[in-house]
């Protein structure tokens, strides 16, 4: 097959490569850190759901007010030296969270601020992530590009959902959490080898940080397709934080198991989303905001189910197919993104994509807790999965969601949806 070995030949190429490298493995610390942090905080002494939901929040909230500084800094510095402080702030932040698991000293305050430092850590890196695959591979590579980095992340994700919950059970989350923080910094280290030429670098400006981002808001306001999905997945967000991060997990705890069986359900995502890359490596829809946006309605799915008392297996089938839809998605919109928005200015807008996606998160995190308590966790699971059902159906509404076209195409060999 002539088109798959020319997208695997991408991984001869040395920068690349360490990207691959370096972002598998530090998925791959990531995948550790929700079982491991929420069962972690779960099993204190007189934690409850708003004790989750409160760290889990102190993490969010920072990622989403430094995201825009993210943007501005991605766009004028060299961006794998941006991603290298990224990964090193995340290595602290988890040591330090593991220290705290490992000796029982573990005040509400201390765990808010590690937290939070991962969130400004976050907020360094996804920026600079989304801009620097043009630097590193040529334009008609970047569905490839981003497929394959898919690939990797969520061989990772699986790997490490799949050890994190052995780990809990087995050594407790702090052992688990020393382990994130191990990969966190090798991660870093590979990113220290990716040296890009001036040339290839995001150009440093010399206006001030506001005029930078006044610049990058009118990039992102200008195109409808990107504000309105963007706008949809501020609310999607909000209730996935809340159904993924708190009431899910409640749940497990309550009828599932526990770590275990919530260990399945994340991993049955995971798996999910290693079957969307390889459905993206020959995936070339013409209308790819349309195809990714249709596939944001089946994500609802493992919610429903878990608040429907529905069994575990279903729920794992449930959070498989939203892992295919995710990724898939994903993979699209990144590539669209890196295909329609001029490189000097797309980590700004991507950090308006991600600050516009992920500012009600931490509201979700913050009233999942005492709703819980309110009215139950099922119920509001439900209530969760019909939030991300109706602002699907509001989003494809905008004609600019349903008639952006693909206008260069990669090389022949390569087949197009003709959706």
């Amino acid at each position: 097959m002539p088109g798959l070995r020319r997208d695997l030949g991408l991984l001869r190429d040395r920068r690349f490569a360490l990207l691959l490298a370096a972002r598998t493995i530090s998925v791959l610390g990531t995948a550790f850190a929700p079982v491991a942090l929420a069962f972690g905080v779960l099993g204190l002494p007189g934690a409850t759901a708003t004790t989750l939901s409160a760290v889990l929040t102190a993490e969010a909230l920072p990622m989403v007010l430094f995201m825009l500084v993210g943007g501005v800094i991605a766009d004028r510095l060299p961006r794998h030296r941006v991603m290298m402080a990224g990964e090193s702030l995340n290595a602290a932040a988890y040591f330090c969270l593991a220290a705290m698991m490992l000796t029982g000293w573990t005040p509400l305050p201390a765990l808010v601020t590690a937290s939070a430092v991962s969130g400004v850590a976050a907020a360094v890196l996804f920026p600079a992530l989304t801009g620097i695959i043009p630097d590193v591979v040529p334009a008609d590579r970047l569905q490839t590009a981003n497929a394959l980095l898919g690939l990797g992340q969520n061989i990772s994700r699986v790997a490490g959902l799949v050890l994190s919950g052995a780990a809990v059970v087995l050594l407790g989350g702090g052992w688990a959490l020393t382990a994130s923080g191990a990969m966190f910094a090798v991660a870093a280290v590979l990113i220290a080898l990716l040296r890009l030429t001036p040339a290839e670098r995001a150009a440093g400006g010399g206006h001030s940080v506001l005029a930078e981002l006044r610049d990058g808001w009118r990039e992102f306001v200008s195109r409808q397709w990107l504000w309105v999905v963007v706008a949809q997945f501020s609310v999607l967000v909000m209730a996935l934080q809340a159904a993924h991060g708190v009431l899910g997990p409640l749940v497990a705890k309550q009828s599932l198991g526990g770590a275990p069986a919530w260990s399945a359900v994340l991993a049955g995502e995971a798996v999910g989303m290693i079957v969307g890359v390889v459905v993206t490596l020959r995936l070339r829809p013409r209308r790819p905001i349309l195809v990714a946006t249709l596939l944001t309605l089946p994500t609802a799915a493992p919610y429903v189910l878990l608040g429907l008392s529905a069994p575990l297996w279903t729920v794992v089938g449930g959070a498989f197919v939203m892992g295919v839809c995710f990724d898939i998605f994903g993979v699209l919109w990144q590539t669209t993104m890196q295909r329609e928005i001029p490189a000097e200015s797309l980590s700004r807008v991507s950090s308006y994509d991600a600050l516009g996606s992920l500012m009600f998160g931490p509201l979700g995190l913050l009233l999942a807790g005492p709703v819980a308590i309110a009215v139950g966790p099922r119920p509001a699971l439900v209530v969760c999965g019909a939030i991300i059902i109706l602002v699907t159906l509001a989003a494809l509404l905008a004609p600019g969601v349903r008639r952006l076209r693909v206008v260069d195409e990669e090389p022949a060999g390569v087949p197009a949806a003709s959706l």
